[in-house]
């Protein structure tokens, strides 16, 4: 593998998603391409700031694990696809595209302790992975997870994945994106 730099981390992105994006996405009727497009859609639709449209664009880059230098794999004591993802991008981009993508999953977790209706709306595949993770959070876990600086954006960013499952859903190109995630790299 090239040695990734600021200047060809976004070739890379999109190399990722042009050979990989096909894939199905964890017993979705979407592809892996179509779920991350179809949430940076809805955080482009809802207005958010640019930093989270990229973050809900490379929010499960981390499920592409043999895409990613295992020196970025080895930063963290777990291999999940939120740290991964997070661990391969902090590098590159700022923490207001990288934090929110290594909390979704525990702000998942957060929001079926919290919100009683929101554990009805997840997905089949959704509940299921869910459980894999941790289930809902316990009231300690609620406490320290409301001390995250980017509680806001980490929920909106939930919020957004759970959107992104509609096969029928037309959206743009990763192409539409690339000139914004160009703009957050950092230099």
């Amino acid at each position: 593998m090239t040695k990734l730099s600021s200047q060809n981390i976004v070739n890379h992105i999109e190399d990722v998603f042009t050979r990989r994006g096909a894939e199905s996405y964890l017993g979705e009727d979407v592809t892996m391409a179509q779920h991350m497009l179809q949430a940076a859609q809805s955080a482009e639709k809802s207005g958010a700031e640019d930093s989270l449209i990229v973050a809900a664009l490379l929010h499960d880059i981390g499920h592409f694990k043999n895409e990613i230098p295992e020196t970025a794999l080895a930063k963290g004591k777990n291999n999940y696809h939120e740290e991964a993802g997070a661990n391969f991008l902090e590098d590159f981009f700022p923490s207001s595209v990288v934090e929110p993508i290594r909390q979704h999953v525990s702000a998942k977790r957060y929001l079926c302790a919290v919100k009683s209706d929101y554990f009805e709306h997840l997905s089949a595949a959704s509940v299921h992975s869910l459980n894999l993770q941790g289930g809902p959070m316990n009231e300690d876990e609620v406490r320290e997870f409301e001390k995250n600086d980017y509680l806001e954006q980490c929920l909106k960013l939930r919020y957004w994945d759970d959107d992104g499952k509609d096969p029928e859903r037309k959206h743009p190109p990763f192409s539409y994106y690339r000139p914004l995630i160009e703009s957050l790299v950092k230099r």
